[in-house]
């Protein structure tokens, strides 16, 4: 991906992140506008701009990308009580930054999933 991916360049190290946990094919880190005590962004280091793509295109990287999630929110204590893991996908579905991302939500109640 070009250099205008926000997420290419966390992943490249050419913009800080606090990272939670790094495998070969993922990268975790700590999302800079928190919607919750704990809110953690889960992204494959490879470029792909939703889940869709994401899924037809590699879906084993699909399953890491969920099996690292997993591994973040036991590790940040988040399995007992519960948390969101949520995708948002293209411009209805909020998504900002078109690198697939999924926010680990947790550490306090939530409440409803949508708010009108």
């Amino acid at each position: 991906m070009g250099t205008d991916c926000l997420f290419c360049r966390i992943v490249a190290g050419e913009i800080p992140a606090t990272i939670v946990r790094e495998t070969a094919t993922t990268l975790a880190f700590r999302d800079i506008d928190p919607k919750a005590p704990t809110h953690v962004l889960v992204i494959p280091k490879e470029h792909y701009a939703d889940v869709v793509t994401l899924a037809e295109g590699d879906p084993g990287l699909a399953g890491e990308l969920l099996a690292t999630a997993a591994v973040v929110a036991e590790e940040e204590g988040l399995t007992t009580d519960g948390f969101r893991l949520m995708f948002n996908t293209g411009p209805w579905g909020g998504q900002e930054v078109f690198h697939v991302h999924a926010h680990l939500l947790g550490g306090a109640p939530l409440g409803p999933m949508l708010c009108r």
